[in-house]
């Protein structure tokens, strides 16, 4: 009797599946559906993150709201008093209290349904952005509008609510020195009226050789003092939104 060859070894066997002999794959979906998932909500908030820089410049009161604390700050004479930090930080928080209905207002129509799952993120973006389009609106002049989009060759819109945001952002901007450089001069015609008057003195006493503005620097101070000048500086640039 001839013998016969071994077998050869057999290939490798797929695993048996959960349920038996059933090797089937099953996909869990379960992370798509109209909530928006984790990895979404912080890719959506570090992308909000890059661009706040960009939106608080050109889309709030803060720029407003700096250039009137740093004109008041040079007519005073006061050339690094209070420190650019401290100026930046006061308008902030007065951006953040002038902003903060506008802000409720694009968290209570845009944001909040969008995490809630009850808004797309387009939809979300539509509702959430119309209360910022509102305030800016209310904010930019006409003049301005209608010089942007001269220059973009475009006519304007018989309807403000139809005008773009890459027109309306510079409008506004525009706008808002504007109203800035407006406060800033009648800031200025106080002090300016001391520094002609110390002027005038000075020469009339024969003592042209000392510098006006240690003169004049005190008494600044005191008037602005007297008066309360941050409270009026403040207070205008708030009233004016109001």
């Amino acid at each position: 009797m001839t013998p016969t060859a071994p077998d050869g070894p057999r290939g490798p066997r797929a695993p048996d599946g959960p349920g038996g002999g059933d090797s089937s794959v099953t996909i869990d979906l379960g992370g798509l559906t109209d909530k928006p998932s984790t990895p979404v909500t912080v890719i959506l908030a570090l992308s909000l993150l890059s661009l706040l820089p960009a939106i608080l410049l050109t889309c709030t009161s803060f720029t407003k709201v700096l250039v009137v604390l740093g004109l008041t700050r040079n007519a005073l004479g006061l050339q690094g008093i209070p420190p650019n930090q401290v100026l930046a930080g006061l308008a902030l928080f007065l951006s953040l209290f002038i902003m903060a209905p506008v802000l409720g207002q694009m968290n209570d129509t845009g944001l909040q349904p969008y995490l809630d799952g009850d808004k797309t993120a387009t939809a979300a973006y539509g509702d959430g952005v119309e209360p910022l389009r509102d305030f800016m609106l209310d904010q930019t002049g006409d003049d301005e509008l209608r010089l942007l989009t001269n220059v973009a060759g475009r006519d304007l819109p018989a309807n403000r609510d139809d005008v773009s945001m890459a027109t309306l952002v510079p409008s506004f901007v525009l706008s808002e020195l504007k109203q800035a450089f407006i406060i800033g001069f009648i800031v200025f015609i106080p002090f300016l009226v001391i520094d002609i008057v110390v002027s005038g003195a000075l020469m009339a006493l024969g003592m042209m050789m000392m510098p006006p503005v240690m003169v004049s620097l005190p008494f600044k101070l005191l008037l602005f003092v007297l008066v309360d000048g941050w409270g009026l500086v403040i207070t205008s640039v708030v009233s004016s939104y109001r």
